[in-house]
C-alpha cells in the first residue's frame, strides 16, 4: 500500500506534529530538524498555546526561512517571542514542567534503551558515537520523550544495544516505516506508515515484533502539505534523510 507522492519527511513530521498537544512544553535539541518542523506546525495547525523550546533559548520561533544545517542555529532568537536558556530547560524538566522532549540515538532495543555513545565493546568501539548529552536527565524527568531517527534497519533497531546511554520513560518512537508505542517496558508497534508493510517492517527490526491491533499512520492533509512549505520552504525536515 504505497503512495509515492507523499514524502517519508511529511509522513514523519506530521505524525509527531499530530502527537503534541495544545498548553503543553516541548523542547527539541541539536540536529533535531524534523522534531523542530512538527513543534512549529503543531502551533499553527492545532496547538496555538503550546511552548516551542529549543537550545538557543528562542522561544515559540515563527520562521525557519535562514535557519542553515543546525537546528540549534541561534537565528531561532530572530522572530521568538521570549528567551529561555538552555540552562532553564533542564530545571524545568526536573521540576515536572516539561512536557515532551525529543530525543534520539543510533541503537535502540525492545527494552527502549537507546545507545549514543558506542557501537561496538565500550573499552575497544569499533565506532565512537557523539554520547547522551543531557538524554539521560530529559529521559527520567519529562512527562513524555518521543525518539526518532530517520533510518530503520537491524542495525539501528536491535535485539540488545551495544551500550545503554539512556533508558525507560520513552512514549512512542517515530521512523520511516512506522511507529512504536513504550508500553509494559517493550516497543510495541502502533502503526505502519502508508508507503510501508508489516513485512518490511519485519525484514528491517532486528527484535521479534509485539503487537495486537494494527493501525496505519496517518497520511498528511492538504492543509498540512500547504503549511509545511510555508513553515518550512527550504525543507529542512529532509536534512536528516540525505
Amino acid at each position: 500500500m504505497r503512495n509515492d507522492s507523499y514524502r517519508i519527511s511529511d509522513i514523519m513530521t506530521c505524525a509527531i506534529s499530530n502527537m503534541l498537544r495544545d498548553k503543553e512544553t516541548v523542547f527539541h535539541g541539536v540536529s533535531s530538524h524534523l522534531p523542530m518542523v512538527a513543534t512549529m506546525l503543531a502551533r499553527t495547525m492545532h496547538a496555538p498555546k503550546l511552548t516551542h523550546l529549543n537550545i538557543p533559548g528562542g522561544v515559540n520561533p515563527e520562521t525557519l526561512k535562514e535557519m542553515g544545517y543546525s537546528s540549534s542555529n541561534p537565528r531561532l532568537l530572530d522572530t521568538a517571542a521570549s528567551y529561555f536558556p538552555l540552562a532553564e530547560v533542564f530545571d524545568l524538566s526536573m521540576r515536572g514542567g516539561l512536557d515532551v522532549a525529543f530525543l534520539s540515538g543510533v541503537q535502540f532495543d525492545v527494552s527502549g534503551n537507546i545507545n549514543a555513545s558506542v557501537i561496538g565493546d565500550y573499552r575497544k568501539p569499533k565506532v565512537r558515537l557523539p554520547g547522551g548529552a543531557g538524554s539521560a536527565a530529559l529521559l527520567g524527568t519529562a512527562k513524555k520523550v518521543i525518539l526518532w531517527r530517520t533510518k530503520h534497519d537491524r542495525r539501528t533497531f536491535v535485539e540488545n544495544v551495544d551500550f545503554v546511554t539512556a533508558r525507560g520513560n520513552i512514549w512512542t518512537v517515530v521512523t520511516p516505516l512506522c511507529i512504536f508505542e513504550y508500553l509494559g517496558g517493550k516497543l510495541r508497534l502502533r502503526s505502519i506508515h502508508p508507503t510501508s508493510s508489516l513485512e518490511e517492517v519485519e525484514e528491517n527490526t532486528g527484535f521479534k515484533l509485539l503487537y495486537d491491533e494494527l493501525k496505519c499512520t496517518a497520511l498528511p492533509t492538504k492543509d498540512e502539505l500547504r503549511e509545511l512549505e510555508r513553515i518550512d520552504p527550504n525543507g529542512y525536515r529532509n536534512i536528516e534523510f540525505n
